[in-house]
């Protein structure tokens, strides 16, 4: 419960400060990847700034959510191998232990009459 009053108390501004950027940043804006001639039409973008906003925003999410995975990539490594090595465990213990129900039939056919 308590983390879906942090998640909304902090979404709600953060959509609020957003559209208010879109609203706000409407004017087409000219993107151009070369430096040496900015007028080349063919290496020139012109979009609305929200648009670049948006865009790098969903760029440092995408370089984040990647740096986080690689980093946790050894703990992954760690949790398979844990794994692994219960259901080996699960199965050695399982061969060598009978089951119940063979206990107690072997139980009582050795019993004297």
């Amino acid at each position: 419960m308590i983390k879906r009053i942090v998640t909304i108390i902090v979404i709600i501004p953060v959509a609020i400060v957003l559209i208010a950027l879109a609203v706000a940043n409407r004017a087409s804006v000219p993107f151009t990847l070369d430096p040496f001639n900015p007028g080349n039409p063919g290496l020139t973008l012109s979009l609305p700034l929200f648009i670049y906003l948006f865009l790098a925003l969903l760029l440092g999410v995408l370089i984040g959510s990647a740096a986080t995975w690689l980093r946790q990539g050894r703990y992954r490594k760690r949790a398979r191998r844990n794994a692994d090595e219960a259901r080996t465990l699960r199965e050695e213990a399982a061969r060598a232990k009978p089951p119940a129900q063979a206990l107690q039939t072997r139980a009582l056919s050795q019993t004297p009459d």
